[in-house]
């Protein structure tokens, strides 16, 4: 895909209407999910033990989100073995957000044209809910580039996923229902998946919008400890789009960020090695506008494949 390509997906997909984009026939599970969950919780009654069941399953989903499909499969900020690779897409895929290296190859053209005609979710070029979600939803995105993710499309188990990548949201919810019953499904099934896509969406749509700016990025990145909070880390948007590479995102100790901290415990029992740091002279770098990591810079360049 050349650089005008992914900016003329966009306006044609923008250009087939409301219906055509966010109530075409794939979207209808997650519209369901959506109903189930509001009507689930009328139906069953407000419940703190439900409230703690849905944030319960909502930090595991959403560190795979960061911690897999972002830190990991987008940036490869840091390495591991090839079995882990796989429970990390797995895991990743079991949030309803498509495939693995669909949502890297989308990501790596985010970072590439950032908030410039092209960027496949910016909230300046294309308005709120398509940064939200409509991109996400519409059918005119489905494809996966894999000239942008070729040091993982090698995989034949991460190209399964990604073709099939319905198949484990699914065996999720069923899993719930059978050994939990109607309650369980309601708040650790739907409650969890609709915060965890709304989550993760905020980066998208409110990052770009709410927030300091302590690096003089290219873009509009933006760092707010709320959305840090709700994503574990990934509100440290501005650190992060100033320096991409970073298996940590908040630059600071005050800056609080989940996702690292487990990252952080799974190197010291051997499951993930290398985590990329913050070099000094990069997070002092507070006052100065540098050029920062496109996608295809930060695509790593050909190493040994993850051990067995």
């Amino acid at each position: 895909m050349d650089a005008g390509a992914p900016g003329e997906a966009v306006a044609r997909a923008r250009s087939r209407g409301l219906w055509r984009v966010y109530f075409n026939a794939l979207t209808i599970p997650y519209w369901a999910i959506h109903v189930a969950a509001v009507a689930g919780v009328i139906a069953t009654g407000f419940s703190w033990y439900g409230v703690l069941l849905a944030i319960a399953f909502y930090l595991p989903r959403m560190f795979f989100v960061t911690g897999a499909y972002h830190r990991y499969f987008s940036h490869r900020s840091y390495k591991t073995s090839r079995w882990f690779q796989f429970v990390l897409a797995l895991g990743a895929t079991c949030t309803g957000q498509k495939g693995p290296l669909w949502w890297a190859a989308h990501h790596r053209i985010h970072h590439k044209l950032s908030d410039a005609p092209g960027d496949l979710h910016s909230v300046i070029q294309s308005g709120f809910w398509w940064a939200h979600h409509g991109w996400i939803l519409s059918r005119d995105l489905e494809g996966t580039d894999l000239s942008r993710i070729k040091d993982f499309a090698k995989y034949p188990e991460l190209r399964w996923l990604n073709t099939y990548w319905m198949v484990p949201p699914i065996a999720v919810g069923v899993l719930t229902a059978l050994v939990g019953g109607w309650f369980a499904f309601v708040w650790a099934f739907c409650v969890a998946q609709v915060l965890c896509w709304h989550g993760t969406f905020t980066i998208n749509s409110l990052s770009h919008l709410w927030g300091a700016r302590r690096y003089r990025t290219e873009d509009d990145s933006r760092n707010n400890p709320v959305l840090a909070m709700i994503t574990m880390g990934e509100g440290w948007h501005n650190n992060h789009h100033h320096y991409q590479v970073s298996a940590r995102q908040g630059f600071y100790w005050w800056e609080v960020d989940l996702t690292f901290y487990i990252l952080r415990a799974f190197s010291l029992v051997g499951l993930v090695w290398d985590l990329h740091g913050i070099p000094d002279h990069v997070r002092d770098d507070a006052k100065s506008m540098i050029k920062t990591a496109t996608a295809d810079d930060a695509e790593p360049e050909p190493e040994p494949e993850p051990t067995a």
